[in-house]
Formats: structure tokens, C-alpha cells, sequence
């Protein structure tokens, strides 16, 4: 362990968290943040069980965006903990409100922007699963349009046999109603399916090849702020959870509030804790300038400590990839993220694993739900228990199957 990790592990050995602060950067999803609570209730409840600690959820205690109170005792000590939404999801209920014929033209740009950049070909590279995940919108919409023609034929070529005047003319409108019905009808079925849903996941990164919208850079000073406010309070630890796409946000807006000296060494602990990430798909693309610099600068930081967790079974996210390393930003004296797995296969039972083996989307949540094998890994420990992230993870070696050699194309941290 570097110099500067040998200081924060001084630092935070010295500490009990009494009290904390958590805020929880969802990735791209449109849906309130009450999800995220009753998911954390649930779950805490079920790891609290099986691991021998207890914990309790209570309305939220601060002002601020939507959350909840956490009182938890483990190891017969007591921490309070006040956890923190930092809700976009309605920018990302904005950028999913278009039209069929708006998404296939959605599908065609952002197919141009990672075919044509060779962003795909270096992410297939890395890892196969999130790059399935990626194509899968896209083979899926072609399939619709072509049984949408295939049905539009069908109709127009029956009502034309009709032997009688103008049929072939109804043929064609009634053809072309029949498939027009049947694409709106996928599309209101989405949430069995998610491909209008991820199709919009992955244009809102595309759209500007890789740098941030205007809208999300608002929203990410706004959380910014939010965070620096904390760290003047009378907490221990300040948390900060990035899920999937939240672990970029988390990212940037971390290396936003040190750039801006808003960290200080008598403050509380600052710790970033990216789960399931997906940086690599943002990092990857040409314009992604903005990322790739923030990666750089907070790798090398010792405000803050940064553990990142993934796992093979997770198709969905890029598992074991250093998001500093593999974009190619690695600063001289890099100590940051600590890689780490959460090995799906050895902290869930044979029989959970082969439940939520092929349920993609519910794995790419497990990282907030209890684990009926719990290892080294445990979110509500992590969030709810008395030692600070740094602590807990200090001396832990990475994993043996991170991946650190670059791969992406571009590595330019400036315009």
C-alpha cells in the first residue's frame, strides 16, 4: 500500500463511527427513490438475520433530498447513520420520453458513435457481458421493426385478395396500422422486456460522445454541494455510494468537491464506494474528457478512500476493471480504486445462485442485498456499522483477476 493509503489508514484507525452520512448516487433509472429505501429495509432486515447484527430504519433526520435514518448495533457498538438519494431521475425520465420513431433514430446514432469511434471493439475486449447488454436493445428493435413489416405485409396482401374496389389502398393503410400497433405494443410491454429502456441508457452516454450533458452537470454541482455541507457536520464518515452509472457521477462530482478544497484533514472521513460500474462505456467514447481527467485526479488523492466493487456474475457490469487503469489514466503514484469482488458464486448458496443466476438485472442490484454467505463484502456493515470505509478495507489486496491494462483508444484527459 502506498504512502498517502498508509496515512488514511492511521487516520481512519484512529475513528468510530458514531454517526455518518451516506449519499447514494443511483445509476440510469427513471424510477422514485422510495425503491431504494424499501430495498435497503428489505434487505437489511434479511442481513441483519443471517450475519448477527441489528438494524433499524426511521424517517430521515436531515434536511435535504429523500432518505431515511439507520440505527444499527454491530459489534456492541451503535452507529447512526442518515442516508441521502441524490435523485436524477428525472432527467433520466426526460431523456426516455421519445418516440418510437425518435428511439430508432436514437439506435442509429449511438450504434455510429461506439461502432464508428472503435469503442466497441475495445469494450468487447474487457468484458463481453455489458457489451451483450449494449447490442441487445439494438438486435432487439431491428427484430420488432422487421415483424412489424413482416405483419404490415401480411395484412395488406390478405385485404388485398378482397375482390372488390379500393382494396388494395385499404390494404396498405390497414397493413400499416396493423404495424404500427404491434410496435406500440412491445413498447408498452417494456418493462418485461427493457429495450426501449436501454436503449435510452446508453444514448443519454453516447449522445455526446462521451462528455456529460448540460442537465447532468447541474444536477452533479448540485450534489456537490450537498456533499460538501455534510462534511462540515458533526459526522465521522461521509459515504458516498455510486451504483452502475452513478459510479461515474460519483466520480466527477468527487474530484469536483477536492479540486475545490472542500475536503479538510479535520473534517469528517471521506470515502467513495462505486458498485456494479460501468465507467468504461462513458470513458471509451471520444469526448469523454471531462471522465477520463476526473479518473486520473482522484486515483492519486489522499482525501478520500475509494473501494470498488464488482463481480463476474454480474453480465451487466464491466466486473474487475480498474475504471482508471483500463481507460488508460493511470497517474504516477495511482493508489485508488482498491478492486475488489464480491464473488456472486461463493457468497450466495448454491441454491440463491442458481435462483438469480440468469435474472441479469436483479444481479446487477445484489451489491445492495443481502448475501446468505456473506465474505468480506457487506453493504449494510459498510453503510450501517461502526468502522469507516478505508478501515475496514486497509491491508485488503485487490483482486487477484482485476484488470488493469489499457484498452481504450482515446486517453486524453483535455479537449
Amino acid at each position: 500500500m502506498s504512502g498517502q493509503s498508509q496515512l488514511l489508514k492511521e487516520r481512519d484507525a484512529e475513528r468510530q463511527v458514531r454517526r455518518r452520512r451516506v449519499f447514494y448516487i443511483p445509476g440510469y433509472d427513471p424510477i422514485h427513490p422510495r425503491r431504494y429505501r424499501e430495498l435497503y429495509r428489505k434487505e437489511g432486515a434479511a442481513q441483519a438475520k443471517i450475519s448477527g447484527y441489528q438494524i433499524d430504519l426511521k424517517p430521515k433526520t436531515t434536511k435535504g433530498p429523500y432518505g431515511w435514518h439507520v440505527t444499527s448495533r454491530q459489534h456492541g457498538k451503535e452507529t447512526d447513520t442518515d442516508v441521502d438519494v441524490l435523485v436524477w431521475s428525472d432527467i433520466v425520465r426526460g431523456s426516455m420520453s421519445n418516440t418510437i420513431p425518435a428511439t430508432y433514430l436514437q439506435m442509429l446514432r449511438t450504434a455510429w458513435c461506439y461502432i464508428g469511434s472503435g469503442a466497441l471493439w475495445r469494450l468487447m475486449r474487457l468484458r463481453k457481458g455489458p457489451v451483450i447488454a449494449a447490442l441487445y436493445p439494438v438486435g432487439a428493435l431491428i427484430l420488432q421493426a422487421l415483424l412489424a413489416v413482416l405483419l404490415a405485409w401480411g395484412v395488406a396482401r390478405a385485404v388485398a385478395l378482397i375482390p372488390l374496389p379500393l382494396m388494395s389502398l385499404a390494404g396498405l393503410v390497414l397493413g400499416g396500422g396493423a404495424g404500427i400497433a404491434l410496435l406500440r405494443w412491445f413498447r408498452v410491454r417494456d418493462g418485461k422486456f427493457f429495450i426501449y429502456y436501454l436503449m435510452h441508457d446508453y444514448a443519454y452516454s453516447a449522445q455526446f460522445r462521451g462528455a456529460n450533458p448540460p442537465e447532468l452537470e447541474v444536477r452533479m454541482a448540485e450534489f456537490t454541494e450537498q456533499i460538501a455541507e455534510a462534511l462540515q457536520s458533526e459526522v465521522d464518515e461521509v459515504l458516498v455510494v455510486g451504483h452502475s452509472s452513478g459510479a461515474h457521477v460519483g466520480v466527477s462530482v468527487l474530484a469536483d468537491l477536492i479540486r475545490s478544497g472542500r475536503v479538510s484533514e479535520d473534517g469528517p472521513v471521506l470515502s467513495f464506494l462505486s458498485l456494479g460500474q460501468v465507467v468504461p462505456m462513458v470513458s471509451f467514447l471520444p469526448d469523454a474528457h471531462r471522465i477520463r481527467a476526473d479518473l486520473q485526479f482522484l486515483s492519486g488523492r489522499n482525501e478520500l478512500a475509494w473501494v470498488d466493487v464488482s463481480a463476474p456474475g454480474d453480465g451487466c457490469a464491466f466486473a474487475l476493471c480498474d475504471p482508471v487503469g483500463v481507460s488508460g489514466v493511470a497517474p504516477e503514484g495511482k493508489h485508488w480504486p482498491l478492486v475488489i469482488s464480491a464473488a456472486f458464486t461463493q457468497t450466495l448458496s448454491p441454491e440463491r445462485w442458481k435462483e438469480l443466476r440468469w435474472r441479469f438485472f436483479r444481479l446487477h442490484f445484489q451489491y445492495l442485498c443481502a448475501f446468505d454467505q456473506p465474505g468480506d463484502y457487506d453493504y449494510f456493515r459498510i453503510t450501517a456499522g461502526p468502522r469507516v470505509l478505508g478501515d475496514r478495507y486497509a491491508g485488503r489486496a485487490p483482486s487477484k483477476s482485476r484488470i488493469t491494462k489499457t484498452v481504450s483508444k482515446f486517453t486524453s484527459v483535455a479537449p
